[in-house]
């Protein structure tokens, strides 16, 4: 291989992030990386559970439960008690962290647009097509070790 993959997979993923965060931070969101991933978990899927949480993001769920307790606490999720199963409660935004989820995704558009500037629609769908395959590529050799 002729070209460091590596290299330009770990400056891509840094750049986005190191964007991202700038922007999170000029709209004085003071939430962690991580809980906005919750949140973002939280918000995508309809009656989440801290256990589909971190299997999800496959993380400790221990981890997870705290960052929902933090969540909970700063009044950006609720919790309602699981019909079906008493051990587990149903996990909703609020409409403060609806309002930050909205904020997020504007801000993820906006990097996303400024990152993508200078692409057709033809190599988007081919870098999309790429990435797609080496995920499967690798998710499929970290379930055959």
């Amino acid at each position: 291989m002729s070209y460091p993959a590596n290299e330009i997979l770990h400056q891509l993923i840094h750049a986005y992030k190191r964007q991202l965060r700038a922007r999170i931070q000029e709209q004085e969101i003071d939430l962690p990386v991580n809980h906005i991933r919750v949140l973002k978990g939280i918000g995508k899927y309809p009656q989440s559970t801290a256990r589909s949480i971190a299997l999800r993001m496959n993380q400790d769920k221990a981890q997870i439960t705290r960052v929902l307790n933090e969540l909970v606490h700063s009044a950006l999720i609720n919790k309602t008690d699981n019909p079906d199963d008493r051990r587990s409660q149903f996990l909703t935004p609020t409409a403060a962290g609806k309002k930050i989820l909205e904020k997020v995704n504007n801000l993820e558009t906006e990097v996303i647009a400024a990152m993508t500037h200078n692409l057709s629609e033809k190599e988007l769908k081919t870098f999309a097509h790429i990435a797609s395959v080496m995920i499967e590529n690798l998710t499929e050799h970290s379930t055959s070790d």
